[in-house]
Formats: C-alpha cells, structure tokens, sequence
C-alpha cells in the first residue's frame, strides 16, 4: 500500500506572519490516548502531526476515515497531507502515535476503535516523513478473545520500543520491538482490576530511555467515580511515587491492580468546600531534572439522584481542570487550575476542550475551555488560554491567584480544541489545535491549525 498525498498551499504572507494561526489540514482532528500524535525534526525542520478525516468535512465520503499525516516544512510555507491508510475507520481513536527512529525513519502506528484487534505500523523512508513502506500488522486476537484493541502510544525503555494500548480485558496492555517497530511482539499487560461498564483505565505516558512514568484512571468517567493514580516502570519494575515496588516484574502474566499505585487525585476530594468526582486523565511531562507535570479533570457535579452520574446523556455543566507537579524525591503538589466548562458531547460527558503541557516549560500550559479563567465569564465557544504558572499550590487548595493568563484565540465564531505542543525542537513551540464543530468522535467539521513560535530565551 502506497501513501497517497497532497499538497495545502497557504501563502507566503500567511506563512510569514509568525504569530498568526494557519490552517495546515481542512479535514482533521484527534483523541488525546495516543503520544506522540505530533513531532518535530530538528534537523530537517519538518513537523508531522496525525489526524482523522470526518464525512462533515472536505472531501466527504470518499475521504472520511483516512489516516493522515500533515508534513509541515516550519521553514517555509509548504504543507503535504499524507494518507497512510484510505477509508480506514471515521474515529478521532484511530490517529497514529509518532516515532523518530536512529536511522532516521518516522515509525507510525495506529489502530481502529475497538472494532477489530490489529495494530498496524508504516516505516517512512529515511528522513523522509512523506514517503512510506508497506502497512504491516500485530494481530492481539490470541489475547483478546476478539474483543478489540484501541490507541497507540511509543515509549523506549532499557532499548527496547514498547507500544502502550488497550487490549487484554480492555486494560492498559503493550507490545515490544527490539527492532525500533520493523516487528513487535506481545509483552504483556500492565495492571488490571474486574471490569466495570466500556473499559478499564486511561491512562497518559511519558518516558526517558530509562524509566517511564503515567497516571491512569479506575474505568470510563462515565461508568465510575474515578481517582487518578500515578507509577512507574524502571529496572523492569512497576513503582509507586515513592519508589515502592508495586510489580517487580512488570508486565508479566500478574498484573497489579492500579489502586496500588500513588493516588494524585481523589474521587470525592473537596477542594474550596466543593466535592470533585468522576477524574480523568489528559496530560503528562517530565522535565530534565527529574520533575512531573500532570493535568487531571474532574466533575463538580452532585445530582439529587446519585445514579444520575453514571447516566450517558447526564448533562455536566462545571468541570474543572487540575494540575500537579512532583520533584524528585518529593511528593506531588495539586492545585485547581481552571473551569473546563460543559461536557462538550450530549453523549460524552465528560468530554472538554483539554489542556496541553509545553514539554520544554513545565510552567507553561495551553487551556482550551469555554470559560474566561482570568474573571470566569462564560464565552460564545471554547477559547485557549495559555497559562503561565508561578508556583505549585498545595492539596486542597485553588492556587489559581498566581496563574498569568493570556488569551491565544479570541471572540471565535466556532471551537478550538485539544492543543499540542509538539516535542522535538525546543528552539520552538508549535502549537496545534483543531477548530469546527464536533458533534461525536465519528462526526466532525474541524480544520488543523498551527502557531509556531520561536522559544524566547
């Protein structure tokens, strides 16, 4: 199978005018449990980030599904979208997890949502993220019973390539490649508990080539009264926080349960008098030295029916955004970081506009909600803010007095959604965002924009 592609021209003076978005994909959005969903090469100066083409876009029929690729040259105005796989499935689930390998090829791998139980990976040519090898597949049916797979995210350890999903029992599962993804192979599961409603888990990663770290949930927000947990795996091992060994031989045939992890946020926690419940995960990165940044969201949400929580379509007008910082050798540190606002789907509710945490600048958050975080006035659409943070609060505290806010997109006559600030260059912050209507996963009018911007020093 050939990777089809085309080119999107935007003009010099668009392209020229640094502090202004451009659209780079017309048809195009994305989940946030797959990483990395974007990437720079700092030595060609090429960005590649992925997508999914919705039927409500350009394109229509024929094109929804597709498996893209956008290749943006940050040097210059060219932008090519790459199809790595046509018609492959109209899910926002299905968009492919990034990596740059020693020789110089972009590994790109990705799966359907939960409708079949293959992961599939392309090879690109050298240094060449627009021309690709032959898809390839792992076929997880031996270990799911034909229950399915969904995301991908690549992280190395101790020189081996692991590829995070869920799989086995819908629980966070991996497999392993010794040859950075030319052939992957089962490795096991991670942790796991009895099942409650769609699946288990969620769980966010972030990695050194020696050691990885990740906050997962309990189940689905919707099915279960979630807290967020936070371990690691180093040495071959499954950790708490404070280095206890939870898993001394981790993804082996018995798995832990995450409740024996570190909790960071817990269900039922009250913060200013206000109970928080249902967590989620959305974002996680490590610093140089050693340090975590984490963004958790949770419900303010107490219906008279209890069992109304657990509805699909129970509306959840105020969440809120979380965010948590851990030093080496310390303990993590949690303050409220903003209202996200609504559920952003009738039939997801706890579905909001996310925030992402700048890799190089830990202190540097992007905010996308429908409420002004700098005096709390409700706003036409989802808008991003980019949050400067001076200092982590404490637990049970707001910490919010010392956050500077800046708005990014303003008096916007749809959504913006979901930011990235895609690693790879820390000379640069290329932010990335979608921006249209989202009516469900499989159904959007969303564009892909851009904001580079050179990193002042």
């Amino acid at each position: 199978m050939r990777a089809s592609a085309y080119l999107i021209a935007p003009t010099m003076e668009h392209w020229a005018t640094m502090d202004a978005p451009r659209v780079i994909n017309d048809n195009g959005a994305w989940c946030w449990f797959q990483d990395e969903r974007a990437l720079v090469d700092p030595e060609s100066g090429l960005l590649v980030v992925g997508s999914i083409a919705a039927p409500e876009g350009p394109g229509g029929d024929e094109r929804a599904g597709n498996v893209e690729l956008t290749v943006v040259d940050l040097q210059s105005p060219s932008t090519q979208v790459v199809v790595l796989h046509e018609q492959f499935e109209a899910d926002d689930h299905d968009v492919p997890a990034l990596w740059r390998r020693r020789d110089g090829r972009w590994l790109a791998v990705y799966t359907k949502h939960k409708t079949d139980d293959l992961t599939r990976w392309r090879i690109s040519e050298p240094g060449d993220p627009r021309t690709w090898g032959p898809e390839r597949t792992f076929d997880w049916s031996e270990f799911t019973g034909g229950r399915g797979v969904t995301y991908s995210n690549l992280h190395q350890l101790d020189g081996r390539l692991y590829c995070f999903a869920r799989a086995v029992n819908d629980d966070p599962c991996a497999l392993v490649s010794d040859d950075e993804g030319d052939t992957w192979e089962y490795a096991g599961k991670l942790f796991t508990r009895p099942k409650v409603g769609y699946v288990n888990g969620y769980t966010r990663y972030v990695s050194t080539p020696t050691r990885v770290d990740l906050i997962t949930t309990d189940h689905h927000p919707r099915d279960y009264n979630n807290s967020i947990y936070h371990g690691y795996l180093e040495g071959g091992a499954l950790h708490r926080t404070d280095g206890t060994v939870v898993d001394a031989r981790a993804l082996d045939a018995d798995a832990p349960s995450q409740v024996e992890l570190t909790t960071v946020l817990a269900a039922d926690s009250v913060w200013d008098g206000e109970p928080m419940t249902h967590c989620w995960t959305v974002d996680i990165r490590r610093g140089d030295d050693g340090s975590l940044a984490a963004v958790m969201l949770a419900r303010h949400d107490v219906p008279e029916n209890p069992e109304d929580a657990f509805a699909r379509e129970h509306p959840v007008p105020d969440h809120r955004f979380f965010y948590a910082r851990l030093a080496p050798g310390g303990t993590w540190q949690v303050q409220q970081l903003a209202k996200a606002g609504h559920g952003l789907l009738v039939h997801e509710n706890d579905y909001t506009g996310l925030v992402a945490i700048d890799p190089y600048d830990l202190d540097s958050l992007y905010v996308s909600t429908p409420i002004d975080p700098r005096d709390g006035a409700a706003l036409k659409h989802h808008e991003i803010f980019h949050a400067r943070m001076n200092g982590a609060g404490t637990a049970g505290t707001t910490g919010t007095a010392g956050t500077t806010w800046t708005p990014v997109t303003e008096n916007s006559s749809v959504d913006n959604l979901r930011p990235i600030v895609a690693p790879g260059d820390p000379a640069r912050i290329p932010l990335l965002w979608f921006r249209g209507e989202m009516t469900a996963s499989q159904h959007y009018a969303c564009e892909v924009v851009l904001l580079d911007r050179l990193r002042q020093t």
